[in-house]
């Protein structure tokens, strides 16, 4: 197969996606595919673009993201999309997470290109990017999840009579890898942390913490994969235990009754099927003390790095990471 590898791109994420490309091409490559890597910030990559770029690490915290949105709209407008070798691209994998990469925005762009490409399409895509949403249809899906509210930066914010309880999480409505998120215990520190939020996202979420466990699930091909256990060194699974080696401890499969798994799983693919997933996915899960599984979000595009949750959600269950890749392909 021509797989066309699409990373990089302007999102909080854009290291993430690096990550995920320098070891989804190496993967590729290695089962004889011919692999074309292009950066939607830069287009089409040589090898020598390609060894400055691509980058099993991630910085322990997003990059600068200057000026890297213009350049993608003049990539992706100025001739990448019309490029010979991606519209000859039996399929684009989209190592992409974030922003234009996971919003829907790319995949509008290479449904008009004509060009397959890997995961959700654009509604889906969409749909779970935007948080509020997504969780306004699992509440219709019988799917639990935690209490919320929305904001605006620069309005102030109202809570509804009994609505919440200290404390709360304030993150962007649409990001992804926890940016721009604080767990807040009192109405003091509210302020500062929706105008940390602010700073990615013109809508604020401001959501029920919810104490346990963080689960997840992996989605191959509408069947779920195996549940793992996040332990994270600081109280929630923020930037840098994502993607520092030795911040988190994951175990796959996670130690759950067999009643416990299984719920996950039937809530992640009930989750997957709603937003109107496609291929894979991954859903989080908070797991209370007395035993409430409340769905936190999914994420259309999962990371792909070394220390990512999906590739170790398919290797519990026999896949490994360059089959997981090439099964990844054939979903479209």
């Amino acid at each position: 197969m021509h797989i066309l590898v699409l990373t990089g791109g302007s999102s909080s994420e854009r290291d993430v996606a690096l990550a995920s490309a320098s070891q989804v091409v190496g993967a590729l490559r290695e089962r004889g595919h011919r692999v074309t890597v292009a950066d939607t910030t830069e287009g089409i990559l040589d090898a020598t673009d390609e060894v400055r770029l691509l980058s099993p690490r991630v910085a322990t915290t997003p990059p600068d993201l200057v000026d890297l949105a213009e350049r993608e709209r003049q990539v992706l407008f100025g001739g990448l999309l019309a490029d010979p070798r991606v519209t000859g691209a039996d399929v684009a994998f989209l190592a992409l997470h974030g922003g234009r990469g996971e919003d829907g925005t790319i995949q509008h762009l290479l449904d008009l290109a004509g060009v397959p490409y890997t995961g959700s399409g654009a509604l889906a895509s969409g749909l779970a990017m935007d948080k509020d949403v997504a969780k306004q249809l699992f509440r219709m899906a019988g799917i639990p999840t935690a209490d919320w509210i929305m904001a605006h930066p620069g309005e102030a914010v109202a809570f509804p009579r009994g609505a919440m309880d200290w404390p709360v999480v304030v993150k962007p409505s649409k990001q992804g890898s926890t940016v721009g998120l604080t767990v807040v215990r009192d109405g003091s520190a509210l302020p500062e942390a929706v105008a940390e939020a602010a700073k990615h996202d013109d809508e604020i979420m401001i959501e029920a913490f919810v104490p346990g466990r963080e689960l997840t699930v992996g989605v191959l091909g509408d069947q779920p994969l195996a549940v793992g256990e996040i332990i994270p060194k600081h109280e929630l699974f923020d930037y840098e235990c994502k993607y520092t080696p030795g911040m988190s401890e994951e175990i796959f499969p996670a130690d759950l009754a067999e009643t416990v798994a299984w719920e996950v799983q039937r809530l992640g693919v009930l989750a997957h099927r709603t937003l109107k997933c496609r291929g894979y996915s991954r859903v989080d899960f908070r797991l209370t003390p007395d035993g409430r599984l409340f769905c936190l979000e999914v994420n259309t595009l999962p990371g792909m790095t070394a220390t990512s949750l999906l590739p170790q959600s398919a290797a519990a269950v026999g896949i490994a990471f360059g089959d997981l890749c090439e099964r990844i392909c054939t979903l479209i």
